[in-house]
């Protein structure tokens, strides 16, 4: 080849270069002049910030479960304590041959399952309509004794009870044994219908409890309940107890060897983490200073980062980090991900020069 002919072929690839560069090339998304063109300073919609120290000690906070002193100031329920839908049973002893309830052969009569009802009341023969919701077991025993008196001499009445809808809780999701239990003495506590449960069937780091007591419902980490004797709560009748897998994730796109939704492993990763779990960075495309981090941020987080006063709800922030910077890998390792953050890695500037020159010199073969 001339001098001539290599001369106008390099000329040839120069403008290649530069008209293929001007074009839309494949890639994995936007690099990082365009994602710095959509911020606020630039008249975007969201505020570009670069993670340092105070960033990552204002973002550390993460949303935490956990039972509201409502919940773990709740006394611990008396098994003797009757309450609607209980049902109780009564054995009357008369002292003569033809009682009121006995017969002669017989100086005892038994009544099972005397159904409390709504308004928490039981009907007893001779002895009439009786409260016992909220009473124990010796207090009902003395009504019924007092008022049986007026009808025959001095009656001997025995009262224990049966448990029914009243002292109740339902448990259901990723348990061994799903189904409606008995609050006994031995299973007052969360903890303790857990286990009665048969336990949990799905990784105990990531199991979240949720208690819904009427309206009110509350939701903790598994592993809490067990580390912080507190939040082991004393049950009501009618509790309905719900496990199940924690739902949160993050989603990755951009220059990782893993792209898609990453359900979180533990209860909280960092950045470095989250990088991991998608198979790290690739060696061939991505640029380790462009590493951005997508969050509609809280207003008063957003306000202390942005140092603004004036922020109004929930504001779209982008977190930028650079793995190049001396402390950049500690940054990443102590700035943490949050459920539904999107973190995305920019393709390095050379890898748009390389596909433009791969580009071009296929052209060129083809031509020749």
């Amino acid at each position: 080849m001339t001098v001539s002919k290599r001369f106008m072929t390099a000329s040839a690839v120069v403008l290649c270069v530069k008209i293929l560069s001007a074009c839309n090339l494949p890639g994995t998304g936007p690099n990082k002049s365009e994602i710095f063109a959509g911020s606020v300073q630039e008249e975007g919609d969201a505020y570009i910030v670069e993670v340092n120290a105070s960033v990552t000690r204002a973002t550390s906070a993460v949303p935490a479960l956990g039972f509201t002193k409502q919940f773990r100031n709740t006394s611990l329920q008396g098994p003797d304590l009757i309450r609607p839908g209980d049902a109780i049973r009564l054995a009357v002893w008369e002292n003569t041959d033809n009682g009121l309830l006995t017969k002669q052969a017989n100086n005892s009569a038994k009544l099972d399952a005397v159904q409390v009802d709504d308004d928490g009341y039981i009907f007893v023969p001779y002895a009439g309509r009786i409260k016992v919701s909220g009473n124990n077991l010796d207090t009902i025993r003395k009504v019924i004794t007092r008022r049986l008196r007026d009808h025959t001499p001095d009656p001997q009445v025995q009262v224990s009870k049966s448990a029914g809808d009243g002292s109740t809780v339902s448990v259901i999701g990723a348990v061994q044994g799903q189904g409606i239990y008995v609050i006994e003495r031995p299973t007052r506590t969360l903890s303790a219908m857990l286990a009665k449960s048969g336990g949990v069937t799905i990784d105990p780091e990531l199991a979240q409890v949720t208690v819904f007591r009427g309206v009110r419902r509350e939701k903790v980490w598994l592993r809490d309940i067990y580390d912080y004797p507190e939040m082991g709560i004393a049950l009501r009748g009618g509790d309905r107890i719900l496990v199940e897998m924690d739902t949160r994730a993050f989603t990755s796109l951009g220059a990782t060897a893993l792209q898609g939704r990453i359900p979180f492993p533990t209860q909280t990763i960092s950045a470095i983490e989250a990088l991991a779990l998608v198979g790290g960075l690739s060696t061939t495309t991505a640029d380790p200073t462009g590493i951005f981090v997508f969050r509609d941020e809280a207003e008063k987080v957003s306000n202390q980062i942005i140092s603004h006063e004036d922020l109004q709800g929930s504001q779209r922030l982008v977190y930028v980090l650079n793995l190049t910077k001396p402390n950049g890998i500690f940054t990443a390792r102590d700035f943490l991900i949050r459920d539904q953050d999107t973190v995305y890695v920019t393709e390095a500037p050379i890898t748009k020069w390389s596909k433009a020159i791969a580009s071009m010199t296929g052209s060129l073969r083809i031509a020749d």
